[in-house]
């Protein structure tokens, strides 16, 4: 017989007396816990970069033995005491007395030489990668802090400026360290920390008192952080007590705003260099939010990230000193802002920290692959940096052909007067020849390149010689005063040119006095001006 037929579900009920079991749900499958991969230690995270600015800062110091206009002033004023320092303030670079002042203290302790000179900005830019590596490190973890450090030691213009003898790698520093304290105040507020924040804001303004444009970017982070009155409070009589401190130096160098005279106007070049590295910066915090660590930090209301801290110092000061450079007084070079790279390198970090701990392998593998392959990307440009050619001009290089050139010539001329830092930086050089268009040293004088006599006086001290030694740019251009015309006239009337040498931006040029003409009239005298000179009758 067949089976009796079953209804349908009759196979799946459970037999008489037993408990139905529950239905099975079956749901998607979790992901696995992600694994955090344990950073550096602080003091690693600290040491790593701050070793390789050291590394990269000594390589190369001297540039071939050469030294460019800006850091003979610093080597020539240093030279001087600390009175004829403060004389010299009164009349110029007011704006660097400080650094002035220290770079003395650093001949007098370790004797004048380009490792002196150099080596305090060494040291200024590690210290500010090292900060600039545990401030990263607060906000996004050690492996981004790590990052920040490794990517700020790489940058050329920090390497740019961690070799020269200006105070430009202290304001970096200064600016560093006061970010640092910033985060650690809205931290955990405490009234020790605020007041060094007020300490190394007005340090770094006596520095360079562009470093003040730190405060507006400040100032943008505890916007974004939405913080509390409290700590705006806090900020603010903090930031103003480093203003009021900074401002009689701010006063005094308005005085001498002739000195930024030199300025031009800010290229397209230049803002599309801004606007690359504002977008560098926004496009790392875009692929990349900045993690906070494991316990996010406050401040006052909401929560204080990497991108808060970062992408106002990267931009703020910038663009506010371009805005003041357009619309009032061109003002804007690379170096009077050079902190805000500051910022970019904290973006860059958190974004190659994330990256790193992505890998299935350990993130120092990745990170130390990094290192090495921005290194030698950048080889042709750091070796760029470490060559003479890296400025301007080189003070140093006229003066071998000066010392072989003034048996011949028994005065000697600049073109314009501020190329007479060759002599002062090399005096050795210049035993021997008469500085006739001289009135009055530097250091009597209290600038940095002395006052030269009326032009009249030039051109008939001129005239008197048989052979002249002149030094000027290697690119000489029209004179812009009437005593660099006066030289130039008499140069080219009444001597003639027996030998040019260029060296590294400087040309040297031995003239000789041409044969007297026959004339019916008596020469000039010192009692009457030269005919064709400013005040000549005509």
């Amino acid at each position: 017989m067949p089976p009796p037929l079953m209804s349908p579900g009759t196979l799946l009920d459970p037999p008489s007396g037993t408990t139905p079991r529950p239905p099975v749900v079956l749901r998607p499958s979790a992901p696995p816990p992600r694994i955090t991969r344990p950073g550096p230690s602080r003091a690693l995270t600290a040491a790593v970069p701050a070793g390789l600015v050291l590394t990269l800062g000594l390589w190369g110091i001297t540039r071939q033995d050469s030294m460019w206009r800006d850091e003979a002033a610093t080597w020539q004023v240093a030279h001087r005491s600390l009175p004829d320092i403060w004389h010299l303030l009164g009349h110029a670079d007011v704006v660097h007395g400080l650094y002035y002042a220290l770079m003395h203290m650093m001949f007098e302790v370790f004797g004048d030489s380009l490792l002196t000179l150099r080596t305090p900005s060494v040291l200024a830019m590690a210290a500010a990668a090292s900060i600039a590596a545990d401030l990263g490190a607060r906000l996004a973890g050690r492996w981004s802090g790590l990052g920040a450090g490794l990517a700020l030691a790489l940058l050329p213009t920090f390497q740019t400026y961690a070799q020269e003898g200006r105070p430009y790698a202290m304001v970096t520093a200064a600016v560093a360290l006061a970010s640092w304290l910033l985060v650690a105040a809205m931290s955990r507020p405490c009234t020790g920390t605020w007041s060094a924040y007020a300490v190394v804001v007005l340090l770094g303004a006596l520095l360079n008192w562009f470093s003040l444009l730190v405060l507006p970017a400040h100032a943008a982070t505890l916007a974004l952080a939405r913080s509390h009155r409290a700590t705006w409070a806090r900020w603010l009589l903090a930031a103003s007590t480093a203003v009021v401190g900074a401002l009689p130096l701010v006063l005094a160098s308005q005085v001498q705003s002739r000195q930024v005279s030199w300025i031009q106007p800010t290229t397209p070049g230049a803002m599309y260099a801004i606007a690359a590295t504002i977008l560098a910066g926004g496009g790392c915090a875009l692929l990349r939010r900045a993690r906070e660590p494991a316990g996010p930090i406050p401040a006052a209301a909401g929560k204080l990230t990497l991108a808060a801290v970062a992408v106002p110092l990267c931009a703020v000061p910038q663009v506010m000193l371009l805005v003041v450079s357009l619309t009032w007084q061109p003002l804007y070079v690379g170096r009077y802002v050079l902190f805000a790279h500051i910022g970019l390198a904290l973006l860059l970090g958190a974004l190659i920290g994330a990256l790193a701990t992505s890998l299935p392998v350990r993130p120092e593998v990745p990170l130390a692959a990094v290192t090495a392959l921005a290194f030698l990307a950048l080889l042709p440009v750091e070796q760029h940096i470490r060559s003479p050619s890296s400025r301007v001009d080189d003070v140093l290089a006229a003066a071998i052909p000066v010392d072989a050139a003034r048996g011949q010539g028994g005065a000697v001329v600049f073109i314009p007067s501020a190329r007479r830092d060759t002599a002062l930086v090399t005096p050795g050089a210049f035993h021997g020849l008469r500085d006739i268009a001289l009135a009055q040293s530097p250091v009597e004088s209290g600038t940095l390149h002395g006052i030269e006599t009326d032009p009249d006086t030039t051109a008939r001290a001129m005239l008197r010689e048989r052979h002249i030694i002149l030094i000027s740019d290697a690119e000489t251009g029209l004179a812009h005063n009437a005593r660099d015309r006066a030289k130039q006239r008499v140069l080219h009337e009444h001597f003639a040119r027996l030998t040019t040498t260029i060296r590294r931006g400087r040309s040297i040029t031995l003239y000789e006095r041409n044969a007297p003409r026959v004339t019916t009239s008596p020469p000039p005298t010192d009692r009457e001006p030269i005919r064709g000179w400013p005040g000549a009758p005509r």
